[in-house]
Parts: structure tokens; C-alpha cells; sequence
């Protein structure tokens, strides 16, 4: 009689805790969006890189438009690290850009000076995607970028956006981001964003992306 009173008790514990186990699941997992992580998902979403900084032209950096008097030529292939430097930009925070550094291999080249210059201007390397998915809905302008190992083909940078997706969705498609590079998006994930970069984004936040984040003085944003 007491063991069956034991599994009955057992039985009902599961019960009560089964609940929460799927309200958990559901449950955003970085925290809700503030007021600052609002305002940064309105400048992506007003960024214009769905129509500006578009692969196969040669585009003037900080604007992303089309530069008519150089159509072509290896500047032209792609334009991630450009539009992340022009984002920067925007918000009075300087990440390696042009004319310290052409357009071409520039993302590479800006993990490189986030590893040796970015705490200088105020740069901090974050833990993993949670801790990026968390500062980006705080406002913080977070940076996930990629070092090609091939030093002669492009690596890959995109900015982390606000998103309230669940533990689920942030382990198995990583953060939310914002991106130029072989296509534009607004609004995607990490899986595919880094999809054409082997290695980059592994299931469980297991590859090697690097991932920084900055303050944002917002009062001072126009």
C-alpha cells in the first residue's frame, strides 16, 4: 500500500510539473525587447538593406548605393562588413572599416581587429548566442561575424536583432539577425545567414561564430 501510495504521489508530481515544462519551452528565451532594443530593431528595419549594399555592385560604403562610376570589380561581390560599418556609423560607434580598409576581405578582417583594437573603442566579446540575443533585445548593437580560414575568400558579419524566439529556436537556428552579404535580409536567422560559410553555425551554438557587443548612447541617435 505505501509503494503504491509512492507512484501515485510520483505520478501526480509529473502532472503538475508537466505544465511548466512546456511553458518554459515557449517562454522567450533572451529576456523581452526594451525600449532601447526597440528603437535598434526601427533603424535596421529603416536601414534600407533590403534594396542598398546589394552583391555584384560596386557600392559606396556607408550609404550602400550603387557607385555608377565603379560598376564592377572584386569590391562588388558582397557587402556584409560594409553595411555593419555604415550601422556603426550611424550610432557614433566605430568598427574597422573603409578607407582604414577596402570592402574586399573586410569582414575577416574585422574579427581580426575586434580580437587586437575592439576593447580600445569600447567593444566587449560576448559569452555565446544567448548573451548576444540578450544584449541586442537591450539595445546593444551586437555584431556576429565569421574569419574565413582561406585568407584569399570572404568571411561573414551580420547584426544581431531584437527577437523574443524561444530556447528551441535560438538553439537550433541561432540568433536573429540582420545582414547584406550574398543575399539581404531584415529579418533572418543565423542558420541561414552563415548557411554558404562551413563551420560557422553549428546546431547548439557549437561553431565558430564570435559575437561582440557596444552601448548605444540612444539620446543621442538622431
Amino acid at each position: 500500500m505505501l509503494f503504491r501510495l509512492c507512484a501515485l504521489a510520483a505520478v501526480a508530481t509529473l502532472l503538475a510539473l508537466a505544465p511548466w515544462g512546456k511553458a518554459s519551452a515557449a517562454a522567450p528565451c533572451c529576456g523581452p525587447i526594451t525600449e532601447d532594443g526597440q528603437r535598434l530593431t526601427e533603424l535596421l528595419n529603416g536601414a534600407g538593406v533590403d534594396h542598398l549594399w546589394l552583391a555584384g555592385h560596386h557600392i559606396a560604403w556607408n550609404t550602400g548605393e550603387p557607385d555608377h562610376d565603379r560598376p564592377d570589380g572584386r569590391e562588388a561581390q558582397s557587402h556584409c562588413s560594409a553595411f555593419v560599418g555604415a550601422v556603426a556609423e550611424r550610432l557614433g560607434l566605430y568598427v574597422l572599416r573603409p578607407p582604414q580598409h577596402a570592402q574586399e576581405l573586410l569582414a575577416s578582417a574585422q574579427v581580426r581587429w575586434m580580437a587586437s583594437e575592439g576593447p580600445n573603442f569600447g567593444w566587449r566579446v560576448l559569452g555565446g548566442a544567448l548573451e548576444a540575443q540578450r544584449a541586442a533585445n537591450q539595445g546593444d548593437l551586437v555584431l556576429e561575424a565569421f574569419a574565413s580560414p582561406d585568407p584569399r575568400r570572404p568571411g561573414h558579419i551580420a547584426i544581431v536583432r531584437p527577437s523574443e524566439k524561444t530556447i528551441a529556436e535560438l538553439d537550433r537556428d541561432g540568433p536573429e539577425e540582420t545582414q547584406a552579404g550574398s543575399f539581404n535580409a531584415l529579418d533572418t536567422t543565423t542558420a541561414l545567414g552563415f548557411r554558404l560559410h562551413r563551420g560557422a553555425w553549428r546546431r547548439g551554438d557549437a561553431g565558430g561564430l564570435r559575437y561582440y557587443g557596444h552601448g548605444v548612447d540612444w539620446s543621442a541617435v538622431k
